[in-house]
């Protein structure tokens, strides 16, 4: 894909105030100096890390240059350092990683053998990540004036929360945040404020907590400025949740008094000391708005003065454009920074883009960074293995090449390989800027969940099995991702081989049904705990084509260009003409039954 080049320096606007004009030079002071920021930030992560078991391992004797660092130490997975996050979590307190003490374990939504990873996080990081907050609502209040003079309706959530063996708290990294002290005693700052109560917000009964920021967003709706999610698909479930739920909030709105189902005290509590009272002509409107069966522009309808929509819209976000388009009448879409459960990188300093736009700049005062180029030829065939590829620093990177990114943190991490596939778009000043192209090995995705290739080929083995009374097998599969629901889901196209008799031994609907459960039970942890505790993600699909469909599958590639030697079955599909072939061929459709098992117990 190519990729415009933009190298020039980003005007990053008049600020509105002294706080956004410290914060905005604070960005030119450390993008005009990327290499030698990147530099100090290496020597104080080894020099505070430089007695810690992990950095002795590797023989550094106090060294804090990056020479010697990289000499020494290796890049590494999650693979490689669960063995000593096994033993934090089993309540090891000497310093493995970090001088500073473990706070909290950070669960990432990447998957290792079917578990959220646990990364090991100390209290500081959350006044680092307070402080780049604060960094882009100043980018954000340059690029767009007047927000200090209304609210943001934000569908925030906190999930649940878990411990290790040892004691120590394992959660999402924005749980984390919405529960901390810096988030529920934050200095007042007019370009963050929010519609929604610290009570709606941190209350762990996702029903009751999307109710009352529903509820509380439609009485101040004429001071909503921008409305949010941190997916674009949670943004769309908000949307639907009113779809459903319209008629109990229009009955609280008219009457003053709060649905039954919202039991949280600190909710009922909060909502009934001056927010919640009787609004016949409020209750009247959203009535009138919701009632019908179009649904187009229905964001703008009810919150008129809504400058932008504010959400994650990259990677596998990106397939959800169109129906927020759709809902919003084509609002400018914001996806303001670039961030992970290892830390909170870069910054989108053109926030009004087109999101076919989005770059982040990266921060170098946030970790250290390096990138293992991901585009590089492969090497003839050898007896010996390639040498792995020379790690390239952050002011080092090229214009239209694509990284995977490395960090060092001062949580500790070293050298450690996040996943993600970035590409470089240009610099702002000296420091890269970066468009986000997808998770490494990532298949398919609704929310929060990333199912890999072998993690799909293991579900549709464990569910062939229940096939074999049958004397049938999956001859061949693909796949892709549903966003035209809400909640979203996987569909799984199989094409059957039946031995013998076609029609006796034919699986019957309700044994089809049960495959879809058993392909459910059989995927990672984050994906069932979208299915069963966050509603994130609908029942599994499976679509049964006919025989003979994944051959004429294959004469469609080679028509268009692919070569019969080197051709295989892709195991995601995302075009539309693709997709409409193998509808096209659809005998049967067969959904999950029920939930999948999902166990909240936490292991690394």
């Amino acid at each position: 894909m190519a990729v415009e080049s933009v190298t020039t320096t980003t005007s990053l606007g008049s600020p509105a105030c002294e706080q956004d004009a410290k914060a905005l030079q604070l960005i030119e002071d450390m993008t005009r100096s990327t290499d030698s920021v990147q530099e100090r930030v290496l020597r104080e992560i080894l020099s505070r890390n430089s007695e810690t078991e992990y950095v002795k391992r590797f023989g550094l004797n106090g060294a804090t240059d990056r020479e010697t660092f990289k000499s020494k130490v290796p890049v590494v997975t999650y693979e490689d350092l669960q063995p000593d996050i096994q033993r934090i979590a089993n309540g090891d307190r000497s310093p493995i990683f970090s001088s500073h003490p473990v706070s909290e374990f950070l669960t990432s939504s990447g998957t290792s053998g079917g578990e959220r990873k646990l990364l090991p996080t100390i209290h500081e990081e959350l006044d680092r990540r307070q402080n780049f907050f604060s960094l882009r609502m100043s980018i954000m209040s340059t690029n767009v004036p007047g927000l200090d003079k209304g609210k943001g309706l934000y569908f925030f959530f906190i999930k649940a929360e878990r411990k290790t063996p040892s004691g120590l708290i394992a959660r999402p990294t924005l749980t984390s945040y919405y529960n901390s002290e810096q988030f529920k005693n934050r200095p007042y700052n007019p370009y963050n404020v929010y519609t929604s109560p610290n009570e709606t917000i941190l209350c762990p009964d996702t029903f009751q907590s999307m109710y009352s920021q529903m509820l509380c967003g439609l009485i101040m709706r004429h001071e909503v400025l921008r409305i949010g999610a941190v997916f674009a698909s949670g943004l769309l479930r908000a949307i639907r949740f009113l779809q459903l739920n319209w008629r109990d909030l229009a009955r609280d709105i008219s009457t003053g008094t709060l649905n039954p189902r919202i039991t949280d005290p600190a909710i009922r509590e909060r909502l009934m000391s001056g927010i919640l009272k009787p609004e016949p002509e409020l209750a009247e409107f959203v009535s009138s708005q919701c009632s019908g069966e179009n649904w187009e522009g229905i964001i703008t309808r009810i919150w008129p003065n809504t400058i932008y929509l504010d959400t994650v819209l990259t990677g596998s976000m990106a397939q959800y454009i169109p129906t927020l388009d759709y809902y919003s009448g084509g609002l400018p879409k914001v996806s303001g920074m670039y961030c992970s459960s290892e830390g909170f990188f870069g910054i989108n300093l053109r926030p009004i883009c087109d999101p076919s736009e989005i770059s982040y700049t990266i921060m170098p005062n946030m970790a250290y960074f390096e990138f293992v180029p991901h585009d590089v030829a492969a090497p003839l065939p050898s007896r010996h293995a390639p040498p792995p590829p020379k790690l390239v620093d952050l002011a080092d990177v090229e214009v239209g090449k694509k990284y995977e990114l490395v960090v060092t943190t001062y949580a500790g991490l070293c050298r450690y390989q996040v996943g993600d596939i970035l590409q470089v778009t240009g610099f702002h000043n000296s420091a890269p800027q970066f468009r986000f192209v997808r998770r490494k090995d990532v298949l398919l995705s609704i929310d929060a969940d990333k199912t890999n290739e072998s993690e799909l080929q293991k579900a549709i083995e464990n569910a062939s099995l229940l096939l074999r009374e049958f004397n049938t097998s999956v001859v061949e599969y693909t796949s892709y991702a549903d966003t035209k629901t809400i909640p979203g889901h996987y569909v799984i196209y199989w094409e059957l081989m039946v031995k013998d008799d076609y029609s006796a031994n034919l699986p019957s609907h309700d044994m089809l049904n049960r495959c879809c459960l058993v392909m459910e039970e059989s995927l990672n942890s984050v994906y069932r705990q979208g299915r069963v505790a966050d509603n994130s993600i609908g029942p599994l699909e499976i679509r049964v084509v006919k025989n003979g469909t994944f051959e004429e599958l294959m004469d469609y590639a080679i028509s268009r260009g692919s070569s019969m030697s080197q051709y295989k079955v892709p195991r995601c599909v995302k075009s539309v003409p693709i997709i409409e072939l193998l509808d096209s061929k659809v005998v049967s459709v067969h959904f999950s039954p029920a939930a999948p098992h999902f166990d909240s117990e936490c292991r690394p």
